[in-house]
């Protein structure tokens, strides 16, 4: 800043050097590693951020990968995490069958998880999602939907869940909600979704619905595999 002129006169590869050793400094090798071994997509980020700013230049190569930022934002909110849930013995609560596959499962009573809130990005996957699992199992009556993952539900949402009971409805099918939020549960009176199915079928914790489901059924705990 104060002498510009004293670095002038050195060959380019000396003062590429010292580039190169201040560029390596501001590397945190040990965070990449990390990265690697934690979340593969937050070190794909990483990685791409570094090689667009030596190919792009500074500017470009940061917007670059502020845009894939984004755009991994928006795939997981389109594509979120989503669970069929079952009980595993001598563990409390409702479970994942992929972790536990030995869970076991109440016929005729499907128990999903939605890990994200309900909006127009992942509506219509989160109907697709429910009509597989309904089609592989001809025997299911209620739909459970463990929803205290369930932050939001827009009105997109809001029309594909009153279509889905309503299809559900037709083939002696029920949508049943459990542990919804109370700000999501108010909207959702609002919005007047609860005139397409029961609005008893609402349940404040997911034993409350397969506890109703059960009376009414008289169905019992039986293994995945039969």
């Amino acid at each position: 800043m104060f002498v510009p002129g004293l670095l002038r006169d050195l060959p380019q590869p000396t003062l590429a050097v010292v580039v190169i050793a201040a560029s390596l400094s501001l590397t945190d090798l040990p965070a990449t590693r990390r990265l690697f071994r934690v979340r593969r997509t937050e070190f794909v980020l990483s990685a791409t951020a570094a090689l667009g700013v030596v190919v792009l230049g500074v500017l470009p190569g940061m917007a670059v990968t502020v845009a894939l930022s984004a755009a991994n934002v928006f795939r997981r909110a389109w594509w979120p995490y989503r669970a069929v849930l079952g009980r595993v013995p001598g563990l409390p609560g409702f479970h994942d069958l992929r972790s536990h596959p030995d869970a076991e499962q109440l016929p005729g009573c499907l128990l999903v998880r939605h890990d994200a809130p309900l909006f127009f990005a992942n509506a219509r996957t989160f109907r697709e999602w429910i009509d597989g699992l309904v089609r592989d199992d001809p025997d299911v009556r209620w739909v459970v939907v463990a929803a205290e993952p369930v932050t939001d539900i827009d009105t997109t949402a809001v029309d594909m869940l009153r279509e889905l009971a309503e299809a559900l409805h037709r083939n002696e099918r029920h949508l049943v909600f459990a542990e919804l939020k109370d700000p999501v549960r108010q909207d959702v009176e609002r919005a007047g979704l609860t005139t397409a199915f029961d609005s008893a079928h609402l349940y404040p914790t997911i034993d409350a619905a397969v506890d109703a489901f059960r009376e009414r059924t008289g169905a019992q705990w039986r293994s995945v595999d039969g």
